[in-house]
């Protein structure tokens, strides 16, 4: 334990140079604060990808049909292709031990109106899986089940934002609404994460759908998911596949890249967030060398502190100190100050994070930014570190100086 008097030398060393204390004490604050700022920034960039896709499940392929620009087996180029109700039942059958479920998607935008009140507003037809595909929760009565689409019903599961829109407040389940000239009972209210898009949708059966359109059997789209157990490997296996059934079925060239097309999630949420895991690395590179710059300023002020006390520590070995003495009490006034601005800086950035928060989303895709306490620690320490043997290298140099030939420094 060090003595009183060593404490309050350094205390009046650092009243006397406020300066080069407070430049000394600078380059630490900021290097820890930019690499907590940009570290948590990092980890912003991670947590919206992570809530983009967490929006929807992640193990889901949505298969589009296209028009196909190659001619094929006698088929000329320029072929629409669609689906139809039977490639529901095909897929099923023929990729069952892959499957979870599946459900078609068929998507209208048209008026809805409630009395009164009146809006423009998206409509899928959709099966009950759908609900698994888009998280959909349900916050007053059902979603469609199997029955809805055997009877073809009018039934409608309508977005919160759509009952605030129409309702006004009033209770909407039981009530009937107008969707495009044909009638609804509302059986079910539907609140979605994904945002107030996903909230003004409106879900009806897909065979009612097909009724209303003279009973075609045509869908739009396929959504279909696979057993999360076959994993990352497993899932891009089932889509090559997937993707060379269809083409079969339909009749599309293997080397047409148009006339079917496969979004794959899984593949997709491993993309971005190998992408989110370079810009964090690169990020964390670009802090840590703010890092290694914070090092060098401390070991260039420490340089220059020990050559200006030159003298000093020649009068004060002339009056007895040890080399150990005068340098421990360079090295502890480095530490303390390295410390106290150390801290300080940690704490600002951090602080800056909290008060960011949501604030960078919209325009920079930056979510929640945070640091570990950890991380911000541990960097903190490896600063106050390497602060202080940038100090005890030069400290030891000049403590091994004669006094005679240090009270002749100019």
């Amino acid at each position: 334990m060090f003595s009183r008097d060593t404490w309050k030398e350094i205390f009046e060393t650092i009243q006397k140079n406020k300066l080069r204390t407070f430049l000394t004490g600078f380059t630490v604050a900021l290097g820890i604060f930019i690499f907590v700022a940009l570290f948590g920034m990092g980890n912003g960039l991670n947590n919206t990808f992570a809530k983009f896709f967490g929006q929807d499940a992640t193990n889901v392929f949505y298969l589009f049909p296209g028009q196909t620009t190659l001619p094929y087996k006698g088929y000329k180029a320029n072929r629409r292709i669609e689906f139809e109700n039977e490639d529901l039942a095909d897929i099923e059958k023929n990729f069952a031990m892959f499957m979870e479920y599946i459900t078609p998607r068929i998507r209208r935008s048209g008026l809805v109106k409630y009395h009164e009140e009146s809006n423009n507003y998206t409509t899928y037809g959709v099966g009950p899986a759908h609900q698994f595909s888009e998280k959909t929760m349900i916050m007053q009565g059902r979603y469609l089940n199997e029955t809805d689409i055997k009877e073809k019903t009018k039934y409608a599961v309508i977005g919160r934002l759509v009952a605030k829109d129409l309702f006004k407040g009033a209770e909407p389940i039981g009530e009937f609404i107008d969707i495009s000239g044909s009638v609804f009972k509302v059986i079910g209210v539907f609140q979605d994460d994904g945002g107030d898009n996903e909230e003004r949708i409106i879900y009806i059966p897909y065979t009612t759908r097909q009724l209303i359109e003279k009973n075609t059997d045509k869908i739009d789209q396929i959504v279909l998911a696979f057993k999360p157990q076959i994993g990352y490997a497993g899932a891009m296996a089932f889509e090559r596949s997937l993707d060379k059934y269809i083409r079969s079925k339909k009749i599309i060239s293997p080397k047409d890249p148009n006339g079917l097309f496969i979004r794959n999630i899984a593949d997709q949420l491993k993309q971005n967030q190998q992408f989110a895991g370079v810009l964090q690395l690169i990020i964390s590179g670009i802090a840590f060398v703010v890092i290694i710059s914070g090092i060098i300023g401390i070991s260039n002020i420490m340089l220059f502190v020990v050559k200006e006390r030159t003298k000093e520590i020649g009068i004060r070995k002339a009056l007895g100190a040890t080399p150990r003495i005068v340098t421990t009490t360079i090295l502890m006034e480095s530490i303390f100050i390295t410390t106290i601005f150390g801290i300080f800086g940690m704490l600002l950035g951090i602080g800056l994070l909290k008060y960011l928060g949501n604030k960078l989303a919209e325009d920079y895709f930056i979510t929640s930014p945070f640091i570990n306490t950890g991380t911000a620690i541990f960097a903190t320490i490896l600063l106050i570190i390497c602060g202080t043997i940038a100090g005890y290298v030069p400290a030891r140099r000049a403590a091994r100086i004669k006094p005679i030939v240090a009270l002749r420094d100019e």
